[in-house]
């Protein structure tokens, strides 16, 4: 939660002070932030829960880049068990989280990746809350093609193995967060996203967070002007070369794992330097 009270009543140990540091600390050095955050808990509810998900995404001290929307499931080896037979904690019907869900999907930005909505939880061991249901997201993903919306978050949107032949074009999203500059590139048909790179801007020198390209591989035709799968990430790299050089930097990094390295020296003249891979201009 990013609400003191809540924290504190769920004996977290930590405040939202620590949290807002940490996403910082995390974004400068070129990490991409993850939030697990929990509906349900004690000293919530459902407008809460949305609320917090909107001061999220508005508040520049947040803005995380992936998502665990994990809602509390009530069992009976959990302290707040007590707290429920005493009648102090009313769990949410299914109804009411499904809804709260939904609810929150529509607000989610394009530049963020709900990884998960419900935690491996047997269903047997589940007292009250949270939901019964295995594959929550295709059931409310189901529910919102029949009430006409859709989620924008990454994994909605994201290609995997689906074969079309659309046109993809380059697409481009600024957002301030955790002082500094977040670029957000991406290469997105009118469905779906093939490929995106997380840039930020901080310190005066700009920092690749994130790559990722999406489904499988194809060719590149020299006589189409429809930009296929292959080579999405070099021109990423290279659309992000160009934004640093733009705003008169002088060195972009990389945080890449030791089996790709060849990968941004040999391709890319990346050079490795304190466990990023760096390129000066």
């Amino acid at each position: 939660s990013i609400y003191d009270d809540v924290l504190e009543i769920n004996k977290r140990g930590h405040t939202k002070k620590e949290l807002i540091e940490a996403t910082k600390l995390l974004k400068e050095v070129g990490f991409k932030v993850a939030y697990q955050l929990m509906l349900n808990l004690p000293g919530s509810n459902p407008r809460k829960d949305i609320e917090m998900f909107k001061e999220v995404f508005a508040n520049e001290n947040y803005k995380p880049d992936h998502l665990k929307i994990y809602p509390c499931a009530l069992v009976k080896e959990a302290p707040i068990y007590k707290e429920y037979l005493k009648g102090n904690y009313k769990p949410y019907t299914e109804k009411t989280l499904i809804n709260t869900i939904k609810e929150i999907k529509k607000i989610i930005p394009r530049y963020v990746r709900i990884e998960r909505i419900i935690r491996d939880i047997p269903s047997t061991l589940i007292v009250k809350g949270g939901s019964k249901v295995s594959n929550l997201r295709q059931y409310i993903e189901n529910e919102s093609i029949k009430e006409g919306w859709h989620c924008q978050c990454i994994r909605c949107r994201e290609i995997k193995d689906i074969k079309t032949k659309e046109t993809i074009s380059l697409q481009r999203q600024d957002y301030e967060a955790s002082g500094g500059k977040e670029i957000f590139l991406s290469f997105e048909s009118k469905k779906y996203l093939y490929a995106l790179l997380r840039l930020r801007i901080n310190n005066n020198q700009g920092i690749i967070r994130e790559l990722h390209v999406y489904g499988q591989t194809a060719s590149i035709s020299d006589n189409t002007s429809r930009v296929q799968h292959k080579g999405l990430g070099i021109k990423l790299i290279k659309e992000a070369e160009d934004i640093i050089q733009k705003n008169n930097l002088k060195k972009i990094a990389i945080i890449s794992g030791v089996g790709v390295r060849d990968y941004y020296r040999k391709k890319l003249d990346y050079k490795l330097k304190n466990g990023y891979m760096v390129k000066s201009f």
